[in-house]
């Protein structure tokens, strides 16, 4: 989707902070308020905003372990595949779960306290999934870069 100057400018001030009032949005991006929020109104409708969070630090919040976790199913039958996809809504530890190309099915990026839950959780959930033929875990040591903002 091409976007005007304006727009992207409105577009990256709400990616950057979701809290801002019309008022603060206009004077950021250079626009009359009421055209904001008919923007904005639009962004919404049209499902280009598809919601507004809060985020929180995973450290802070117990969650400083992030593990990235491709999986390979044992099956690829529809029945696999929508079973797995029960699983991984199942849980809010994943907190993504990207179908890829190459050796691994899926490519889940996993939050938790430390390694020993994550050992639980592995052992418990998805070693124990029939649907499940094989795990490959790999532990981030350290995050580099991080952001939700789209490059618009």
């Amino acid at each position: 989707m091409k976007f005007s100057d304006p727009e992207s400018r409105l577009l990256r001030a709400i990616q950057a902070d979701a809290t801002l009032s019309l008022q603060s949005l206009a004077e950021r991006v250079g626009m009359a308020s009421s055209t904001v929020w008919r923007k904005l109104q639009d962004f919404d409708a049209t499902g280009l905003i598809a919601g507004r969070v809060t985020l929180l630090s995973p450290k802070h919040a117990g969650c400083g372990l992030c593990v990235l976790a491709q999986i390979r199913l044992r099956t690829h039958t529809q029945e696999s595949v929508e079973g797995f996809m029960a699983l991984v809504r199942q849980h809010e530890e994943i907190l993504e779960c990207l179908a890829v190309s190459g050796s691994a099915d899926y490519m889940l990026k996993i939050r938790m306290a430390d390694m020993e839950s994550y050992e639980t959780f592995m052992s418990r959930h998805l070693l124990r999934s029939d649907l499940v033929a094989q795990v490959e875990s790999n532990f981030v040591l350290r995050e580099i870069k991080h952001t939700t903002a789209l490059p618009i």
